[in-house]
């Protein structure tokens, strides 16, 4: 069994925001896999369903984001699971938007979540880290995290969440990898190479498609105008009086 963890803040006024993309891609998971309802438990919200052979447990901790650990802490305990059986979905500043990285173990880096998490279940989890840019000011990121995305980024911010969800069962059974495929090609999807736009360029390229220019016919020499006057001059001024 696996513990699925999506990092946000509970109620409608927080649901939009870049903090809450952690509860986003769960809820997407949910959503395209067919798991149960989401009930009340572990002073969260879980969903369970299979993803691939693995039974999977999907939590969204309601704890406010910097108590997150203690939700989590109680559902991992109570299905006897260990750190190595949870993954936490979470916003990253330091990618990119549309980024995603998964990472085993390591530091919290500032975010409060991660921090709570670490204090109940040491480092030894698995994390899935989502980008959502850098206000660029330190003293900027409380408020740009705690703001909606913007519309700008919905289409990114779909395509990623879709690729979560395409990978998820490659995550459940330990391939990053696979996982990390899927989200590419939703995030980035391959160009079609059956088209090729220097051709058009090329001279005599779909020549059989188009019929030969047609040549332009050479002007006659002058000698060819009018026929050659072969009269004597005595002959052509007796002509001028007939």
């Amino acid at each position: 069994m696996k513990l699925f963890v999506g990092l946000g803040n509970p109620g409608p006024k927080y649901a939009g925001n870049r903090h809450n993309i952690g509860f986003m891609a769960v809820e997407r998971i949910a959503e395209d896999h067919g798991f149960g309802p989401w009930k009340g438990k572990f002073q969260g919200a879980i969903t369970e369903g299979r993803l691939g052979t693995q039974k999977v447990l999907l939590l969204r901790p309601e704890t406010f984001m910097n108590l997150s650990g203690q939700s989590v802490g109680e559902a991992m305990r109570f299905y006897k699971l260990t750190p190595e059986d949870v993954t936490v979905f979470h916003d990253e500043l330091d990618l990119a938007p549309g980024k995603c990285r998964v990472k085993k173990g390591g530091g919290h880096a500032g975010h409060n979540g991660l921090r709570s998490i670490h204090q109940h279940l040491g480092p030894d989890y698995g994390r899935v880290r989502l980008g959502i840019g850098h206000p660029g000011n330190k003293n900027a990121v409380a408020g740009y995290v705690l703001r909606d995305f913007a519309k700008a980024d919905q289409d990114w911010l779909d395509d990623l969440l879709r690729g979560i969800s395409d990978g998820a069962p490659h995550l459940a059974q330990g391939d990053t990898g696979k996982f990390m495929n899927a989200v590419a090609l939703r995030v980035n999807p391959p160009r079609s190479s059956t088209t090729n736009p220097k051709a058009a360029a090329t001279p005599n390229a779909h020549t059989a498609d188009k019929p030969p220019p047609t040549a332009k016919p050479e002007p006659r020499p002058a000698a060819e105008a009018e026929a050659e006057d072969t009269r004597s001059p005595l002959q052509k001024l007796a002509d001028k009086f007939r």
